[in-house]
């Protein structure tokens, strides 16, 4: 692997890939870069037999950790929520002695057929997005993680082509100041989206 100052590792689930029109055009901007393991959980285990030590060993070895999906009834995939009922085992992701993940980040990149508008506490939804993704936070918490805001791809129904590409080198852009360490934590934080202002905290 080469020695960049964040590896990172992107953990994709998507039941239905051959039907999205958002996400199947989303990864092609992200998996082949250099210091990114793209790693598609319902490719590598169709039969939802998790490799628990493989898994673990890809955490370890790895910084930043990307959990990328669709929103399903406002939460993750079945397969995503079986990997980490699975591998974030007590005592090495969490408990005493459980330190493993200790000092890594992580966040969401999600897509949802709903409108921006549609998540907000006077909403539709009654909830914004890092509402729902509580417990994702609060696993990160647990394990010793920083939780950073997700990266959201709104409106899947009917967003352009074009609009797919913006949203794809915003993704590129991201993952790359990551990599890179080129990312204003601190500025990151006090936002609500990861690509609401993205020059705002990226290092030149």
């Amino acid at each position: 692997m080469p020695d960049y100052k964040n590896n990172i590792l992107i953990l994709f689930a998507h039941p239905a890939l051959q039907r999205s029109r958002v996400n199947r055009q989303l990864i092609q901007y992200v998996k082949e870069i250099d210091g990114v393991t793209f790693h598609d959980l319902y490719e590598a285990y169709p039969d939802f037999h998790i490799q628990v030590n493989h898994e673990q060993d890809l955490l370890i070895k790895h910084d930043i950790i990307v959990l990328h999906h669709p929103l399903f009834w406002f939460s993750i995939p079945a397969i995503m929520k079986e990997w980490m009922d699975l591998v974030l085992q007590h005592m090495w992701a969490y408990g005493k002695k459980g330190i493993a993940l200790r000092g890594k980040k992580l966040f969401n990149v999600v897509s949802t057929g709903g409108r921006e508008s549609l998540f907000r506490s006077k909403g539709y939804n009654r909830h914004t997005m890092i509402e729902f993704f509580t417990p994702i936070a609060q696993t990160a918490f647990v394990c010793g993680m920083d939780y950073l805001p997700p990266f959201v791809v709104h409106g899947t129904h009917t967003i352009t082509k074009e609009e797919i590409a913006a949203h794809g080198e915003d993704y590129r852009k991201i993952i790359t100041a990551l990599r890179d360490n080129k990312v204003d934590f601190d500025a990151v934080q006090r936002d609500k989206k990861l690509n609401s202002e993205i020059e705002s905290f990226i290092i030149k």
